[in-house]
């Protein structure tokens, strides 16, 4: 094989190219193991879903369930007043594959069922594993399969959102997404919620917690059942609804996919689901995540490629998403999952800590993606740095068309925690919002859901905190709230604009959403009180948090409109650390922040090339919650740099706390006849 062209474009990976050929062949290798003489390419191969479960074929009602250790397997459930029977007993049909064949009255839509599985030495209830819709009783609180066949099959009426550009991503979760202190469903979203993010200009939405898990507290991340939809959100024609109109509305819709780790659970779960750990799962501690509290699966398993892959297909057919943010992507990567380490060498992603059957479980899952969908989605959740990430798995990477920019919230918190304004480093800022892999992209922002919950706090709350209680009314003045303003805009400005890909924010966030998220426990006598959005607060005309969601409406439509995230380079113009300036050019745009707390600066210099500059948005804004100190009607011709042949330079008032946008502009053609009678 030849130097993977990944090699050729980062020389200190040299020394490692023998590991990414290897890591290259032997997802090849994998791939044609799992294809065999069967199946002509993954898309092909990945139809488990249409296999197991409870398939409708003819006049017939077929379940199949792969359960290699059991000895029986029955259906039981409201078809056998929840009674085992053997007239509902599986046959054991080949390779630990369980069947049970029914005519089509045996059950009915809206039926519950479960299996009940017995092996050598013991016996348990169990949800089947391929199930695509469970349900929990209220009062019991116990999980069931449903069998669902309406009558009237969802219908498609809006095509998928291929390629609009960037990703602007508004991360939501369905649940909390309501006002009332309850878990708000799929067609509130869509009614209440879809609207204000069309509004906003987000052209992706990525949804959380919509695979079924047990407990709601999880975020969505035990997962129970893969390729069930919660059910406490909906039904999947409900889910199939919302998902549709916002493809009707221009924007891509992507989900959260967790296929790092499983809930132990074994009622509801795949925990033990044959009477022994390692049919999914690795057997001793490497079946165990020691940090989550759940299980591990075993990548090297052709089954459990086969039961994965074909969740990718699944979801991306039947619900029509565009893409998936795979959680966890580090925890896959490294047998130690990364815990506890600090990756500050090459050597820490070649030392033989990786899971090499992990890396091709995402390569295939990130080239299966691709075939079902070229313009698909791919994003990963991964805080290693592992260098090819989102970079083409034929050429040594991974695959993914995005990576997470973890580390830049961690940064910001680090500097609003430990530092005073004045002892901001500009050049540091600048450096860390701009570095990354050149043949990577990546997705940038200030916080995410991992920023809002207990124990954390928000950009907007670390800034403002308990004054948020007493002074966001128009008509009051407050020291606090006006830096907390100031600095809301300026922060999420700047990691925007320097974006190298794509931009995220978590809902709520754009208007500052005070407080926290604390979903019902016994902590908090399971009360939904922080588990909700207080849509109201932006509503209101009497308070300053529309100021800062006009402010990043106003954002994300310029970076749309200029698809600013996918145009490099970003210029430095300028970094004065004791000014406490950042200038740098994108695209015909110049960004101008002033971070000192006190300072004001006029006639201030900007390098930049020979043009006219305009004015076209700024953080001081009236309508943003700013005090309209900069004249928006201003254009700016450049002038020669005295001492200086042909090095210009603009001159600009810039007050303190404040960014401004300027916009390169045609030169009049009356500018050069000026300028050569001089």
């Amino acid at each position: 094989m030849s130097l993977p062209e990944i090699v050729k474009k980062d020389e200190w990976l040299s020394p490692y190219a023998d590991v990414i050929k290897h890591r290259i062949t032997n997802a090849k290798e994998k791939e044609k193991e799992l294809l065999g003489s069967n199946f002509k390419s993954l898309y092909d191969f990945a139809n488990g879903h249409n296999y197991f479960g409870c398939q409708i074929e003819k006049n017939s009602i077929i379940f199949r369930e792969w359960i290699p250790n059991a000895k029986e397997v029955f259906l039981f459930g409201e078809l056998s007043n929840w009674e085992k029977s053997d007239k509902y007993k599986f046959s054991n049909i080949a390779n630990g594959i369980f069947e049970l064949k029914l005519e089509m009255d045996k059950i009915s839509h809206g039926d519950l069922y479960k299996l009940h599985v017995n092996w050598e030495g013991g016996s348990g209830e169990r949800i089947p594993a391929w199930a695509t819709r469970v349900v929990q009783d209220e009062k019991t609180k116990i999980f069931s399969a449903q069998f669902w066949n309406p009558k009237n099959k969802y219908q498609w009426q809006h095509k998928q959102q291929i390629n609009n550009g960037a990703p602007m991503i508004y991360e939501a979760h369905i649940g909390m997404a309501g006002e009332d202190e309850k878990v708000s469903t799929f067609r509130e979203f869509k009614d209440m919620v879809l609207p204000r993010i069309v509004k906003l200009g987000y052209n992706t939405i990525q949804f959380m917690a919509i695979q079924e898990h047990p407990y709601y507290g999880s975020f969505g991340y035990h997962v129970s059942s893969f390729f069930a939809a919660s059910s406490r959100f909906g039904t999947p024609e409900e889910l199939k609804e919302l998902i549709d109109e916002a493809h009707k509305n221009g924007l891509r819709v992507i989900m959260d996919i967790v296929h790092s780790h499983a809930v132990k659970n074994e009622l509801e779960g795949l925990g033990n689901y044959d009477g022994t750990r390692y049919q999914f799962f690795h057997d001793g501690p490497k079946g165990v995540h020691p940090a989550w509290d759940s299980y591990c699966f075993n990548y090297s398993k052709n089954e459990v490629l086969h039961f994965l892959l074909s969740n990718v297909k699944f979801w991306l057919e039947e619900y029509n998403f565009d893409g998936f943010r795979f959680d966890g992507v580090t925890s896959m990567l490294y047998q130690d999952h990364g815990l506890g380490k600090d990756f500050v060498s090459y050597d820490n992603y070649f030392d033989n800590n990786q899971d090499e059957d992990a890396i091709s479980y995402l390569m295939l899952a990130n080239k299966l993606m691709h075939q079902i969908n070229p313009k698909c989605l791919s994003i990963a959740e991964e805080m290693s740095g592992y260098p090819g990430l989102a970079y083409s798995e034929t050429d040594g990477g991974i695959g993914f068309d995005y990576r997470l920019a973890m580390g830049i919230p961690d940064f910001w918190i680090k500097n609003l925690k430990d530092k005073t304004d004045d002892e901001w480093d500009m050049g540091n800022i600048f450096h860390e919002l701009t570095s990354k892999r050149a043949e990577e992209k990546t997705i940038s922002y200030t916080e995410s859901h991992d920023q809002a919950l207990v124990g954390d706090k928000t950009i907007a709350f670390r800034l403002m905190d308990k004054e948020m209680y007493h002074y966001m009314k128009v008509e009051d003045s407050n020291l606090i709230i006006d830096r907390g303003i100031a600095l809301h805009k300026m922060i999420r400005l700047l990691t925007c604009t320097t974006a190298g890909g794509g931009y995220l924010n978590f809902m709520g966030n754009e208007f500052g959403h005070p407080e926290w998220i604390d979903f019902p426990r016994v902590g908090n006598n399971w009360s939904h009180k922080y588990a909700a959005r207080q849509w109201s607060l932006v509503d209101r005309e009497d308070l300053k948090y529309k100021y800062l969601n006009v402010f990043d409406t106003s954002m994300i439509h310029l970076m749309s409109r200029k698809n600013l995230a996918e145009v490099f380079p970003c210029n430095v113009q300028n970094i004065n650390n004791a000014d406490k300036v950042i200038c740098f050019s994108r695209s015909d745009l110049l960004f101008i922040f002033n971070f000192h707390p006190s300072k004001s600066y006029a006639d201030y210099g900007i390098p930049v090339s020979e043009g006219k500059y305009k004015y076209i948005m700024g953080t001081d804004e009236l309508p943003f919650g700013g005090f309209g100190r900069v004249d928006e009607s201003q254009s700016f011709y450049s002038l020669i740099i005295d001492g200086t042949d042909k090095e210009h330079q603009i001159k600009v008032y810039i007050p303190s706390r404040t960014a401004i946008i300027l916009e390169k502009q045609a030169i009049p053609k009356v500018y050069h006849k000026i300028k050569k009678q001089k």
